[in-house]
């Protein structure tokens, strides 16, 4: 059992449970403004840097989970493709092609942005956005998307699952109480951006 599950970490697919999702075939297609778009396999991926970052992944329905998240920077996704200078946002696509979500390049680049596989070593199941998720401790667990299959490389903003259904286009985490799921879900109160400290320490 993984750490997410030991947790009790929340499960929730806007777009249903996509079930069993096969790790060592999985692609993910790399297109729109860029020099060199590509279809990423599993194998690839493993092959950049990986980073692993200690932080928060932050949801809307306010919990949010700490651990040592792994995976591939964005930026360095970008830097593969040679992403053209006029980008200004990334668009992520989850298995089915149902979910998606946007961010700016700004927040994309930034060093804790991963394309992430791992949380504490241990590689991410389905449950939790298996086999490779968006990981962006910056912003609500929304613009981290599930299971990614495609980015897009965009110079407008196109709003994604939720957006649509009246989330907000930033992203941006606010401030209020939250379930530390770390702590056995014990409520807490977080300022606004990404959760590093609660208020209430």
């Amino acid at each position: 059992m993984s750490d997410l599950h030991k947790m009790n970490t929340p499960i929730f697919w806007a777009e249903g449970h996509p079930g069993e999702l096969k790790r060592e075939s999985w692609q993910i297609e790399v297109t729109g403004l860029c020099q060199m778009p590509q279809s990423l396999s599993w194998q690839q991926l493993k092959k950049f840097p990986k980073t692993i970052v200690d932080a928060r992944l932050t949801s809307v329905t306010r919990w949010s989970v700490r651990g040592n998240w792994g995976g591939v920077q964005l930026a360095n996704i970008l830097e593969a493709v040679k992403a053209d200078s006029t980008v200004k946002y990334l668009r992520f696509w989850s298995v089915g092609k149902i979910y998606d979500t946007s961010m700016p390049i700004s927040v994309a680049k930034q060093e804790k942005s991963l394309l992430a596989y791992e949380f504490n070593g241990q590689y991410l199941q389905e449950d939790y956005g298996g086999p490779v998720r968006v990981f962006c401790p910056y912003l609500w667990g929304y613009k981290s998307a599930k299971s990614v299959v495609k980015i897009e490389l965009l110079n407008h903003y196109i709003p994604g699952f939720w957006e649509k259904r009246g989330y907000s286009d930033s992203g941006k985490i606010e401030a209020g109480v939250m379930r530390d799921i770390n702590n056995g879900g014990k409520i807490r109160t977080i300022p606004a951006g990404e959760v590093k400290e609660f208020l209430d320490e």
